[in-house]
């Protein structure tokens, strides 16, 4: 099978959608786009992985790595390899005892792992062709860099421990840096979040 290696290039929501988000993958070096719909817990966790926004507990995925390191496997790559009736399919790929196998997942799933473990994201050649599509002048959709799950919460699903812990680091990275009324600001909306139980 011929495959194509991919990058995240955002995440996007879309109300047309019914609340579902869409990653966009980007073929690397090409111009291609692959949207895929996935679920907002999935789009939480990648968002959070993309920002470097550790919660204060593992999450699914988070678990899902450690066990497999824990097992002394490798995720060697994860592949978007089939698309049927407009869904997605897609494997990852394990290294275990020096045997490869291949288990199936749910590309938000594979996605959100191989974010965790640096794994390559592969896309097969015939989804591609079936499914892509290359954006006329600037439309780029919304840049990696440009996720902030911690400014808008209204983009990115994110449960108020994520909240809390991404207001913890703004925090202390104010206080390292004395921004003392930035400290200021961030202590009375940590104090506003926690007191809305």
């Amino acid at each position: 099978m011929e495959k194509i290696q991919c990058e995240i290039l955002g995440l996007s929501s879309s109300p047309a959608t019914g609340g579902a988000y869409a990653i966009l993958l980007k073929e690397m070096g090409g111009s291609r786009r692959l949207p895929i719909i996935i679920g907002a817990f999935e789009a939480q966790a990648i968002a959070l992985e993309i920002e470097g926004i550790k919660p204060p507990r593992p999450l699914t995925h988070d678990l899902l790595k450690q066990i497999t390191e824990n097992l002394g496997a490798l995720v060697l790559e994860v592949i978007v390899d089939e698309l049927k009736e407009n869904t997605f399919y897609a494997k990852i790929i394990l290294e275990a005892s020096g045997l490869s196998q291949e288990i199936d997942a749910r590309p938000s799933d594979a996605i959100a792992l191989a974010v965790r473990m640096h794994a390559p994201i592969y896309v097969s050649a015939s989804v591609m062709d079936a499914a892509a599509f290359v954006p006329s002048g600037d439309e780029d959709g919304l840049e990696v860099s440009s996720i902030k799950p911690d400014a808008d919460y209204s983009k990115t699903p994110i449960t108020k421990e994520a909240k809390l812990a991404a207001l913890h680091d703004k925090l202390k990275a104010a206080i390292d840096s004395e921004e003392y009324e930035q400290a200021a600001k961030l202590r009375d909306d940590i104090n506003s979040l926690t007191s809305d139980n």
